[in-house]
Order: structure tokens, then C-alpha cells, then sequence
């Protein structure tokens, strides 16, 4: 059997995909794969100038015109206002989204807080994302989709099986660890995927013919993809001899973005199934093209998923209809 590439996507005229982190990395190489199927791709991204320089380049490397629309807007999920204020500009334009990526995010980095307070790598990774699925909610119920529903597709890590919830300090304000913080975030992402589609089964009903948000949630990872996600890591941590590990591990270890990004694009363009958990199929699966996979047994634990999304829906303000 011939191994999945994004050259197997199918034509995406007519749809409206919104890939956070666009400018950079899995997203770039994401929005690049959407666009040069015909979708529309708004580009959320946390500095627009960014953004403008990335769309700049899918459209050379086009030839000019990339197939599909480009359409860069400020979203900073460290910032749920700024949140907020990307979904009404979109909803002013945009009358549904047939596809959203939560793909941004941010690794190991010291402690630091959001805007509203939260540790950064839990309210970028995994707060930002539960709200802005949450706003865009109505424009995802309201589109035609892939395969008849709109895909929610939200980019974790194999990173998750490092994560530990302890619902006594999601902001680590007692104690601080970041490859342990990214580890939560990263499971985080995966408890919010499985019980957004337990969420949403349930308001369907038992029926197929049910009229319930014709929606699909699906989790996916990259495996390990040299993106610039390393080196910033790197960076951040003000040691030399961390920028030059993560050189050589990126260099001997890492598969290309284009490779690493088609786990998104397989979960998010083909008919997997809601709940589904798309990963490479190769090496220790962190390497090769996308398989569906199963993530560790924590990341299917009903009761820390039911807690995490009351805690969500508390502390960004964000209420989903199901």
C-alpha cells in the first residue's frame, strides 16, 4: 500500500481552512498544502507582518499566485481578547469554516503568564485553542465540510505521554518544570479533542439521520519535525549548549516540515473517523507518513477530560452549544 502524501489531497475549492501559526513550521507547510488545493487559508497568526512575509512566500514559490486565497489576520492565543476579536472579524467575512487547525503552540519555554494570567504554555497550547474552537463553533456548525462535516483538527505531541494532570495546580503555580509543563499542555490537547467529539456524538444522538452539529474532531502529531519550534525552545532557555543539541538532534533525527505536516492534513482532508488520533507510521512513530494510531491511555480518561473542559469553559469564559 503506497504511503499517504498531501499529493493525495483532494480539491479544496470553496472551503474556508483556518490554520493558527500559519507563518511558521507544520502550520506554514499546512497552509501552503491547503492553499495549493484552491481553499481559502486564513492565516492566524500572532504577528501579521509575519504572516505577510510567509504568504509572500507560498505565493513565489507558487509562481505567483497561490491556487487558493491567502488571508492573514492577527490572532494571538495568549490574549482570549485578541481571540475574541479575530472570530468577529472572521464571522464579519466568512459566513462558515470548513476546516481549523489548532496548530500553534509553544515548547518548553521558562515560566512565564499570558495575558489573562495563565501559564503560557498551557493558555497558548491548549486555553487559546478551547476558545477559539469554542467562538468559531457556529461558523464550523454552519459549513458544508470534508466528507459532509466541518473538521476540528488540534495538534498535540508525543510529548502527551510525559504530561500529568494535577487539577490542584493547572497553572504550575507551585512548582514549575517546562518539558513537564509542555507535557500537560500536550495531553491537555488530546483530553479537549476526545471530549469535544464525545460532546458532540452525544448532541447527535444515536441516529445517523440526527440533526445534530455536523462537526468532526480529530487529534493528530507530527512526530519529530525540524521547524524553527526547537530552535526558539533553544533560544529561550539561554543555553549554547541547548541551541546545539537541538541542532544535531534536528539535524540526525528530524524529518522535514512537509513530511511532518501531513498528519494535520490527512486528519483534516480525509474520511477519518471523529475521535481518531493521526500519527507518522514509521520509526517509534516520530518519523514517516500518517497512520491512525492511539495516543497513551491517559489522553482517554473521561473524568480528567470532563474536568479539564469545566475548567476551561470557567477560566476563558467560552461556552460550546453541546
Amino acid at each position: 500500500m503506497t504511503a499517504w502524501t498531501a499529493r493525495e489531497m483532494p480539491r479544496l475549492d470553496g472551503k474556508t481552512v483556518v490554520v493558527t501559526g500559519a507563518n511558521s513550521g507544520l502550520g506554514f507547510e499546512g497552509t501552503r498544502a491547503f492553499a495549493a488545493r484552491g481553499a481559502t487559508v486564513v492565516m492566524a497568526c500572532r504577528s501579521v507582518e509575519r504572516g505577510e512575509e510567509a504568504a509572500r512566500e507560498i505565493r513565489v514559490d507558487a509562481g505567483g499566485e497561490a491556487d487558493g486565497e491567502l488571508d492573514v489576520r492577527e490572532c494571538d492565543l495568549a490574549s482570549l481578547d485578541s481571540v475574541a476579536a479575530f472570530v468577529e472579524g472572521l464571522g464579519d467575512d466568512y459566513d462558515a469554516v470548513d476546516v481549523l487547525c489548532n496548530n500553534a503552540g509553544v515548547m518548553a519555554i521558562p515560566r512565564s503568564e499570558t495575558e489573562d494570567g495563565f501559564e503560557t504554555q498551557f493558555g497558548v497550547n491548549h486555553l487559546g485553542h478551547f476558545a477559539l474552537t469554542g467562538r468559531l463553533f457556529d461558523l464550523l456548525d454552519a459549513a458544508d465540510g470534508i466528507d459532509g462535516d466541518a473538521r476540528v483538527v488540534t495538534q498535540s505531541s508525543g510529548a502527551h505521554e510525559q504530561g500529568e494532570m494535577d487539577f490542584s495546580d493547572l497553572n504550575w503555580e507551585e512548582s514549575y518544570g517546562k518539558w513537564k509543563a509542555y507535557g500537560r499542555s500536550k495531553l491537555s490537547n488530546l483530553l479537549f479533542a476526545y471530549e469535544l467529539q464525545r460532546r458532540l456524538d452525544a448532541a447527535r444522538g444515536d441516529s445517523d439521520e440526527g440533526d445534530g452539529p455536523g462537526i468532526r474532531s480529530v487529534a493528530c502529531h507530527p512526530g519529530y519535525t525540524d521547524t524553527n519550534l526547537q530552535m526558539r525552545t533553544a533560544a529561550e532557555s539561554g543555553n549554547p549548549l541547548m541551541k546545539v543539541g537541538m541542532r544535531a538532534a534536528n539535524a540526525v533525527l528530524g524529518q522535514d516540515p512537509e513530511t511532518g505536516a501531513e498528519p494535520m492534513l490527512y486528519a483534516a482532508t480525509t474520511d477519518v473517523d471523529g475521535g481518531a488520533y493521526v500519527e507518522p507510521g514509521g520509526l517509534m512513530n516520530m518519523r514517516g507518513h500518517p497512520t491512525v494510531g492511539r495516543s497513551n491511555d491517559a489522553s482517554y480518561d473521561r473524568e480528567d477530560a470532563r474536568r479539564l473542559w469545566e475548567y476551561s469553559t470557567e477560566a476563558t469564559g467560552v461556552e460550546f452549544p453541546l
